[in-house]
């Protein structure tokens, strides 16, 4: 049966998963890019985000790091992510020239289901990446992104507000967390005021990597 997951998510060891003051500068918050020091450098990571633009595939770095972060899109068939992490745009959409953060080769190369309150035609990215923005709610968007995962795995992307509510709804069956040894003492705090083992959840795994730790968290 098809899992919802959430992968690669970080937070900072005071548990904020994204700064204050978010902006097209600042996509992760005032201080938010010391969260991300584990993944960069991962080949995972630069192979979707640098390597392939440059027609190379064997860069970056292996171990612990990079094994979580390319597990995380094993046997994952469509995405769902808060419009926070689309693009930094607020309110009514403007006018169409925000196409996410990622160039025209976003790195999901599936559906993926952008919760947001204002409408918006579905939008075809090169590499077979499709956003679509669905207004009416973050279980109407599983239900769809499980349509086209076609019995594979649906992930959970950010923003912190996105992954509270699938908590929240014990939508969520696993999550992966990095822990970052830094402090941001303020921003989006991504447990707060939750209590995650009235809502079924247990730790099932903690790994020290190089640069983060990784505990997985999940539902019986």
């Amino acid at each position: 049966m098809s899992r919802l997951r959430v992968e690669s998510f970080t937070i900072s060891l005071d548990g904020y998963g994204a700064g204050v003051e978010q902006s097209e500068t600042a996509p992760m918050g005032v201080g938010g890019e010391r969260l991300h020091p584990w993944l960069i450098p991962t080949r995972t990571f630069r192979g979707l985000h640098f390597n392939k633009a440059r027609g190379g595939e064997d860069e970056g770095e292996t171990g612990v790091d990079d094994q979580f972060a390319a597990r995380g899109f094993a046997g994952v068939g469509a995405w769902v992510m808060g419009r926070h992490m689309f693009g930094p745009v607020r309110g009514p959409w403007p006018d169409l020239s925000w196409r996410g953060w990622w160039g025209e080769v976003p790195p999901y190369h599936c559906d993926v289901y952008v919760l947001t309150h204002h409408a918006r035609e579905p939008l075809v990215m090169d590499g077979g990446t499709t956003f679509h923005f669905v207004t009416d709610g973050l279980e109407t968007a599983l239900e769809r992104a499980r349509i086209s995962a076609a019995g594979r795995d649906v992930r959970l992307g950010g923003g912190v507000s996105t992954i509270r509510q699938g908590l929240l709804a014990g939508f969520i069956d696993e999550m992966h967390l990095a822990i970052t040894p830094v402090l941001l003492g303020q921003g989006e705090s991504l447990f707060s005021g939750l209590d995650l083992p009235a809502l079924g959840y247990t730790v099932r795994e903690q790994v020290a990597g190089e640069r983060a730790t990784h505990v997985v968290i999940g539902r019986d």
